[in-house]
């Protein structure tokens, strides 16, 4: 018996190959592959734009009054005439207040000296709303005395001092050689951080 052929066995010449079926649905997605060698190390790129310039929120006051002061009416700003520090100008001497830029917690310190035998009663005031008071009862001796503060002012907020007369002689010491009498301020804390 010979080799046996397709013909032989039964079948047929082997046909030509038919139209390609449909692609399947695609199978499950395998486990992830172990990592690939590290790449080179690419250039260095350019430098950005340079960026805003950082804010840092300043404001800081202190003046003092050489000339003592006796109460004229019910209520009356102390005014000042000496400038020891003050930023961007906040503080007008010839009004006695301190116009608030930089919103946030500042730090208010008042001093003077009583008068021998008169009151001393004054306020510190944020705008028309008295927030401390300075007192001291009239005596034989004379004192320093100081009222000091943690206040939140608004941009807009005026800080000043209001000298409150009663039924006494209200008064602060003063004399053209020393300075008695100071006010001052400075920003403890911006609101940006608050």
């Amino acid at each position: 018996a010979g080799p046996r052929t397709a013909t032989a066995l039964g079948y047929g010449a082997k046909g030509e190959a038919g139209l390609r079926g449909r692609t399947g649905r695609s199978g499950k997605e395998g486990p992830p592959g172990s990592r690939g060698p590290r790449g080179r190390k690419g250039q260095k790129g350019q430098a950005g734009p340079p960026g805003a310039p950082c804010q840092r929120a300043y404001a800081a006051f202190s003046v003092g009054r050489r000339e003592g002061l006796h109460s004229s009416d019910d209520f009356q700003a102390v005014t000042f005439d000496t400038e020891l520090v003050n930023l961007d100008s906040a503080f007008d001497l010839a009004s006695g207040r301190f116009l608030c830029a930089v919103p946030g917690i500042y730090f208010l310190s008042l001093n003077v000296h009583t008068w021998n035998y008169k009151e001393t009663y004054l306020h510190v005031m944020c705008n028309r709303r008295a927030t401390a008071v300075l007192y001291a009862q009239p005596s034989e001796r004379s004192v320093m005395q100081t009222q000091s503060l943690l206040l939140p002012l608004d941009a807009g907020d005026t800080v000043w001092v209001r000298m409150f007369q009663r039924d006494r002689d209200n008064a602060i010491y003063g004399e053209h050689g020393d300075l008695y009498i100071t006010f001052s301020g400075h920003l403890v804390k911006p609101a940006t951080e608050l």
